[in-house]
């Protein structure tokens, strides 16, 4: 199934706060364990989360290392890795018009937002 939306490819740093939670909440027991790997346009193997909004579809570059050190840095997520109910609570009420998708398919990296 061929996707219209737009691709974006960054660093979870780079994202805005909002997509950033909304991630939270689609990952509420961490990121790494649901890291995919792609092949970039310089033919590069790259490892990212993905993740999916109305308009457009992410690939957020991390690896395992990174994706766990970003689960332990975040004050929203309790010291074994899940998002804390206080957290998770307050961004279903401020996300509950969004619905979060899940596309298998691969992405093409035409995204020149390095």
């Amino acid at each position: 199934m061929k996707s219209d939306k737009i691709r974006v490819i960054k660093d979870f740093e780079k994202l805005e706060q909002d997509i950033q939670e909304q991630i939270k909440l689609t990952y509420p027991a961490g990121f790494s364990q649901h890291l995919i790997t792609f092949t970039d346009k310089e033919g590069k193997y790259v490892s990212a989360l993905p993740f999916e909004t109305e308009e457009k579809y992410y690939l957020v570059r991390m690896n395992v290392q990174t994706a766990k050190a970003i689960i332990e840095d975040d004050d929203d997520y309790d010291e074994d890795g899940f998002l804390k109910d206080e957290a998770r609570e307050e961004y279903e009420d401020k996300y509950s018009d969004k619905d979060f998708q899940f596309d298998e398919e691969e992405p093409e990296d035409d995204n020149d937002d390095f």
